[in-house]
């Protein structure tokens, strides 16, 4: 009998029913989603997965997880789980284990905890593959967002090219590298942090996501009791 309670209360602090993530895949190719745990919360599936046209997994994260989705474009691995992605790349591997995507890619962001979940879509990496995140139940400001950028709209020296076409859009810091496009040194905060003609691509598009470094802190949406559903195209 005591080894029963001691386990029912490891499982709940533990978080046992956790939060399930859908991932989907929408648009009319394999993508290959990459996942970046934050902090020391547990990894999810390694880091990475392929899924095909149409194809969706659900992922059981605990309670006190965070971290980030992305897509990544035009990839081929080998057997062990080694090659290359055209766009959001991290580290030559299938299962991303730690590694960042390399920009430009778009992000679906988390910080679930045990009173309420944080989420956001972010540009602040550049933008590569619309996304969305759909809450399912859940109290608060549960709401659906998303981020579709018009890639014809891109500027051209934000344009990120493979084999001469543009199939992503590089943020202002990662083109300029210098202190007011990338909110640092004189611009570190959000007062002198602000959108410029170069981040408006972003703006104009994705409205409720968020476009640079200090950039609106009502683009960060809080839900409690969700299960959410991360989409791609």
């Amino acid at each position: 009998m005591a080894f029963s309670h001691l386990l029912l209360l490891l499982l709940f602090l533990l978080g046992a029913d956790g939060i399930t993530f859908t991932l989907k895949n929408n648009c009319g190719a394999t993508i290959w989603p990459g996942i970046l745990t934050s902090y020391e919360a547990p990894s999810l599936l390694n880091g990475g997965l392929e899924l095909k046209p149409g194809e969706s997994k659900n992922i059981t994260a605990p309670n006190n997880w965070s971290g980030k989705f992305w897509a990544r474009d035009g990839c081929n691995f080998d057997s062990k789980g080694i090659g290359k992605c055209a766009v959001g790349d991290c580290g030559g591997t299938l299962h991303c284990e730690g590694k960042e995507g390399a920009p430009p890619v778009s992000l679906a962001e988390f910080v679930l905890g045990s009173e309420s979940d944080s989420y956001d879509i972010s540009l602040v990496n550049g933008y590569n593959m619309e996304v969305s995140v759909e809450p399912l139940g859940g109290d608060g400001n549960c709401s659906k967002i998303s981020c579709s950028v018009d890639l014809s709209k891109c500027p051209q020296q934000m344009q990120y090219k493979v084999q001469g076409k543009a199939v992503a859009c590089l943020s202002p810091c990662l083109v300029f590298n210098n202190p007011m496009a990338c909110c640092t040194g004189e611009f570190s905060d959000p007062q002198n942090c602000q959108e410029t003609s170069y981040t408006d691509v972003f703006k104009s598009n994705c409205p409720l996501a968020y476009n640079y470094a200090f950039d609106d802190a009502t683009k960060s949406y809080t839900c409690t009791g969700a299960d959410y559903v991360v989409s791609f195209c």
